[in-house]
């Protein structure tokens, strides 16, 4: 079976496909030399492309996606836009370029041109971005650039102006398809498969017990592509409706496992039930994910299946009392986060099952923080994560409190014996006191590059001070 979409506005139809071969490279393999390889593994955003994605409202959208991270396969039935794409027909001749290039040259933002095609694509899907009014800078939060520096790639994007009536990008969208469809590639003995249904999805594990599950690919094409990591077959969860639920429910907000986090970011602010104050732990988190051309394509159940000590997700669905709902052939099942993470990247699911949802429990904490402790701001992998949340009673004693850390063992683990410790407890600075011996000897630590397994024990103590000095308000220095 071939796999067809639309490139640069032309239909593409690509015939005996290695389920293994990247968006990047067959774009580099036929001419569009535009798309560069910098690192392979999402972290410069040399090799971003637009893809047009409709969100929960059925809007369509071009987001910014790492091309070294995609199977080709897997833009089946997709629309991309690269940067040869991004002028339009016919501009090699004419020499007119798209307002986004041309504020690149009118404010000096390209130097040695490595980096360029990937910030031009990422302002492209900025320059459209539906009700965009003042320039958000985190759209090219996952550009990376060693020549020019940043502010005058940032005063191009400030100085964007908004596209034309007739700008044929809009008219673009405007027709795009409605979502992935179903797939099915083999070569070489080695297959892509995206099924549209749960049942579909099992008949597939039935046939091949050893097949790989891929949502976003974010993690597993790092391993392809860095450690030559080759899969039987790949089984994309992008189709699957079961997995693209958005509810808030009376007993809970219920996020499907494969919403990308970019989706779970705009369903969060669309949803006119929810308030930024109900989950800002939520909207944290977010920020400080890795960057949006990865967010655009991890999925919150991807990061959950991995089981890393150092998911970012993790201690946020801890602390928030999170339950899954798993599927496997056998039907469903509810287990709760802190039950699911076994061993150092080992979880409780078993053959063939899979995460279909996650189930956030109202009432939501009243108090919920994120931290991140890491060598950069943004774009960055932990060297610690805390999630915590607190609720208080009248009299100013704890009702609920939940500590939980990422990159302190071998798992995410939640400190359960200082959150029992705490229950009725009045929030002062005596109780933190008490705390604060305890959450010493949380966890199991080590030391790498990233940091030291004192430092790692330092930042549990001094996040939970922190915690606690932003929630305390004048509980802070009463006494018991």
């Amino acid at each position: 079976m071939a796999v067809r979409f639309v490139l640069n506005g032309e239909r593409i139809q690509v015939d005996d496909v290695d389920p293994h071969l990247t968006l990047l490279n067959w774009l580099r393999a036929v001419g569009r030399t535009g798309t560069k390889e910098g690192c392979s593994e999402g972290e410069c955003g040399a090799c971003a492309v637009a893809v047009i994605r409709r969100d929960g409202r059925g809007q369509a959208r071009y987001e910014g996606i790492n091309s070294c991270l995609v199977p080709l396969p897997a833009v089946d039935g997709q629309s991309i836009v690269t940067v040869e794409g991004v002028a339009g027909a016919g501009a090699g001749a004419s020499g007119e370029l798209h307002p986004v290039q041309q504020g690149m040259i009118d404010h000096g933002g390209s130097q040695c041109g490595y980096c360029t095609p990937g910030f031009v694509v990422s302002l492209f899907c900025e320059y459209y971005r539906p009700g965009r009014g003042q320039f958000d800078p985190e759209s090219v939060s996952g550009n990376l650039c060693r020549c020019t520096g940043y502010r005058p790639i940032l005063d191009a994007g400030r100085a964007l102006p908004q596209p034309a009536a007739g700008d044929p990008h809009l008219a673009a969208l405007a027709t795009s398809p409605a979502g992935p469809s179903p797939a099915d590639h083999t070569h070489g003995g080695r297959r892509f498969v995206r099924p549209t249904r749960l049942t579909e999805l099992f008949d597939c594990l039935a046939a091949d017990p050893t097949a790989t599950l891929i949502g976003g690919g974010t993690d597993l094409m790092v391993r392809a592509n860095q450690s030559y990591e080759r899969f039987g077959t790949l089984v994309s969860l992008e189709a699957l409706p079961e997995l693209r639920i958005f509810e808030l429910r009376p007993q809970a907000l219920v996020i499907g496992a494969g919403l990308s986090l970019s989706e779970i970011e705009d369903r969060l602010t669309q949803e006119p039930a929810l308030a930024l104050a109900d989950l800002p732990v939520l909207h944290e988190l977010m920020r400080l994910f890795s960057s949006r051309l990865i967010r655009n394509r991890a999925t919150l159940g991807g990061n959950l299946a991995t089981a890393s000590p150092i998911g970012d997700s993790l201690p946020v669905l801890l602390a928030l009392d999170a339950e899954l709902e798993i599927a496997g052939p056998d039907g469903e099942r509810r287990i709760a986060v802190r039950d699911f993470f076994r061993a150092y990247r080992r979880t409780a699911l078993k053959d063939r099952e899979l995460i279909v949802s996650v189930h956030l429990p109202r009432p939501f904490a009243a108090q919920q923080r994120f931290y991140k402790v890491s060598k950069r701001i943004l774009d960055d992998i932990s060297t610690v994560a805390a999630a915590f949340a607190l609720d208080l009673g009248a009299d100013g004693r704890v009702q609920r409190l939940r500590l939980a850390f990422g990159g302190i063992a071998a798992t995410p683990i939640q400190a359960r014996a200082l959150e029992d410790l705490a229950l009725g407890l009045p929030w002062t600075t005596e109780t933190l006191q008490r705390l604060l011996p305890e959450i010493a000897k949380v966890g199991t630590p080590m030391s790498d590059h990233r940091g030291s397994a004192a430092y790692r024990r330092a930042m549990t103590t001094s996040l939970l001070e922190k915690f606690f000095w932003e929630t305390a308000g004048d509980r802070g220095a009463a006494a018991p």
